[in-house]
């Protein structure tokens, strides 16, 4: 019954718009080239001369910015680590709660899940000591 029905309102739609009910969406006019601003200039322009400011006479950008690259690569390894294996450990002590006889499975899970997270940590601390002691910037 709901086919009939379906294809007899489907028809009837169809004829009602003139065999036109299916009309392609307006096209948006082309945008006219947006004015830069000064600002927007200058940071286009030291995004192009940064590189040839590290290569400098003296030497010192480069183990400026790795050292910097350094603190950052291990401080967001361990804020991301920590805030992941704080989340976890808080839902495994909910499950536990709610269902203590799966303890010894959401154990297990738990400190694998936690084995990876603070693998992602090392990875952290090992970019780190390669920008600091081993940087294949410097020549």
């Amino acid at each position: 019954m709901a086919a009939p029905r379906s294809l007899l309102l489907t028809a009837a739609v169809l004829c009602s718009a003139g065999f036109c009910a299916f009309v392609a969406a307006p096209r948006p006019a082309a945008a006219a080239h947006p004015q830069v601003s000064a600002q927007t200039a200058a940071v286009s322009a030291m995004a192009l001369v940064t590189p040839q400011a590290a290569h400098a006479a003296d030497g010192v950008w480069i183990p400026a910015l790795s050292a910097i690259g350094a603190g950052f690569a291990i401080g967001l390894a361990a804020i991301g680590s920590g805030v992941g294996q704080g989340i976890a450990s808080g839902r495994c002590i909910d499950g536990i709660s709610r269902q203590p006889e799966v303890a010894d499975d959401l154990r297990g899970v738990l400190l694998l899940s936690l084995a990876f997270m603070e693998s992602l940590t090392i990875y952290g601390l090992v970019i780190a000591l390669v920008l600091l002691f081993a940087n294949p910037l410097i020549k």
